[in-house]
């Protein structure tokens, strides 16, 4: 098993142009929220039917799908575990916040994941290197990860 520094020293290295971190910095996050929020819209009716009415509040397959996503990043270390389900609780509170516009959230989130993907593509252009997921997908959940690790160490902490 690699270990999370293993994983962001592979993931750096196409990831040294600043204007490709600047876009990651916006769009990983992005991408990671818009998948959360279309999840999210998945209707899950059984369940919030079954559960008690305080219990099933915001029941989605998002919350189930997190679960999962969480076993990688606690597998990694429990601190970054800790610090991505607390960034994942954002974003479901976010896509949550999403039902009060005026269209449905499956298409603000869809708009969200296109324009980023779109964004993310444009700073691989600018870098010159493929993006690490085309070599192993597992790289999709470390590039989160990876800015989380800024965030550790730009506060002095050790993920």
């Amino acid at each position: 098993m690699r270990s999370l520094d293993t994983w962001f020293d592979e993931y750096a290295v196409s990831h040294q142009n600043p204007i490709n971190k600047l876009i990651h910095w916006i769009c990983v996050p992005s991408i990671f929220f818009s998948i959360v929020a279309l999840v999210s819209s998945i209707p899950l009716e059984s369940l919030q039917n079954a559960a008690p009415e305080w219990l099933s509040w915001g029941a989605n397959w998002a919350g189930a799908v997190i679960l999962f996503v969480m076993l990688f990043y606690f597998r990694l270390s429990i601190t970054m575990g800790l610090a991505m389900t607390g960034f994942s609780i954002l974003c479901l509170i976010g896509a949550e916040a999403l039902t009060f516009l005026p269209i449905p959230v499956w298409t603000t989130a869809l708009i969200i994941f296109a324009t980023a993907w779109v964004g993310q593509f444009i700073g691989h252009h600018i870098e010159g290197k493929k993006p690490s997921f085309l070599k192993d997908l597992q790289f999709l959940l470390i590039g989160p990860a990876w800015l989380m690790g800024f965030v550790f160490r730009s506060v002095g902490l050790r993920y």
